[in-house]
This record gives C-alpha cells, structure tokens and sequence, in this order.
C-alpha cells in the first residue's frame, strides 16, 4: 500500500451528520448565513426610519406629559410631526373638565409646551 492510498480521516464538522450538529453549530450557521445577514440590516433600517420619523413625536410627548404633571392635567395626544416647521408639535391635554391645546417642542433642546390660545385671548384677561 503506498501512501497515496491511505485515507485519513480528520474530524471535519462540515462532514457531520445532520444529526450529529449540535445546537451551537446549527446556531452559528444560521447567524453566519447571507438571509441572516440582510434581514439584521433591514430590520435596523427600518427601526432606525421609524425612529427618525417619530422623533418629533416621541420629543414632544415626553414635554406634554411633563407639563401635564406639574400643572395636575391629564395629557391627551400630540400630532406625529410639526407642520409648521416652527419646532412645536401641537398637543392637547384636559385640565379641569376641558381641553387645553398647547404647542409642545419637538427638539430634544427644547423640552417642554406652552399653551396655544390662538387667536382667543388668554383665560385670564377674559372678563
């Protein structure tokens, strides 16, 4: 017999019975697959768009529900984005039986809301 003709036989776990991978290998080929790999991207993508679209949202309710803490009102709903693009999300909140509109920041530098009376005058130079 010549050495050509000698098989060695070394542990290869590519060579592994299917039913001899165990959990770990099976796991690592899966994370290590291309279908993984882009579905982990993706998914960051649109987390990342999402956030990036609520952002304004997420900022201006963190305002209303701390305006509506100090002030005992129940905080309602602010819109998704600014529409007017003067940095202020509108809001409502309900103080003593009505709904208190107010304008909430929507940059994380500006955390907090003022009422919006619009073109009524304030409660208290109402006579």
């Amino acid at each position: 017999m010549t050495n050509t003709d000698k098989k060695v036989d070394a542990p290869n776990p590519a060579s592994k019975n299917e039913s001899e991978l165990t959990i770990l290998d099976k796991a690592k080929a899966f994370v290590g697959g291309w279908k993984f790999k882009v579905s982990a991207i993706l998914s960051l993508l649109v987390g990342l768009g999402l956030v990036v679209f609520f952002w304004q949202h997420i900022i201006a309710t963190i305002g209303m529900k701390a305006w509506s803490s100090r002030s005992g009102a129940q905080p309602i709903e602010c819109m998704i984005r600014d529409t007017n693009t003067d940095h202020y999300v509108s809001c409502s909140a309900k103080l003593d039986g009505q709904i208190v509109p107010l304008e909430c920041g929507a940059d994380i530098l500006n955390i907090g809301c003022r009422v919006n009376y619009g073109a009524a005058a304030s409660p208290g130079v109402r006579r």
